[in-house]
């Protein structure tokens, strides 16, 4: 049975596992997991992706999580916090995130962990603010942004996204501890 640092009413939340890497990668290779992504990484992207997200959960207490189904164990994705510093007035943030394995969408998991992890986040962790980030396309994260109670705070164009007109106007939501 797996160590989880916390669970959700469905979900378990744990350090990745080099044994999560081919089925992330399988999840990383879906080309409707990764319609908002300027690309599918490579095995090699996805063992570096876990092993930093070994490090981060070692170094701040969180990551974006690997998170499996309590009831099965199966393992569908992430969902988390992790540390970005792209934006210039507000770097370092915290960002929440998720990407899970189609079979699983549209079940409320996405929400369910999210929800989790903002607790986990404030009360654990000790965080004041948490923030989201999603190309203005993909309604389907925006609407999870709202779901957990945040609220849009800007709209820019992502550094990292210049190259994808497309993909490069983001949405830009925050809640804090006190909302």
């Amino acid at each position: 049975m797996a160590e989880y640092f916390f669970k959700s009413e469905r979900l378990g939340f744990r350090n990745w596992n080099f044994n999560d890497t081919e089925p992330f990668f399988k999840i990383c290779s879906d080309d409707d997991v990764m319609e908002f992504f300027p690309s599918k990484p490579s095995k090699q992207d996805t063992q570096d992706f876990i092993y930093r997200m070994q490090e981060m959960q070692k170094e701040n207490g969180f990551c974006y999580f690997a998170v499996d189904i309590l009831e099965t164990e199966e393992f569908i994705g992430f969902i988390g916090l992790c540390k970005q510093n792209y934006i210039k007035d507000l770097s370092p943030f915290v960002d929440i995130g998720w990407r899970l394995k189609k079979s699983v969408w549209n079940q409320g998991y996405a929400t369910e962990g999210a929800k989790a992890c903002l607790e986990y986040g404030f009360d654990k962790i000790g965080l004041d603010k948490i923030y989201s980030v999603a190309p203005e396309i993909n309604k389907k994260s925006e609407l999870i942004m709202k779901k957990i109670g945040m609220q849009q705070i800007k709209t820019f164009n992502h550094p990292k996204l210049k190259a994808h007109k497309e993909l490069q106007s983001c949405v830009f939501y925050e809640i804090s501890k006190t909302s």
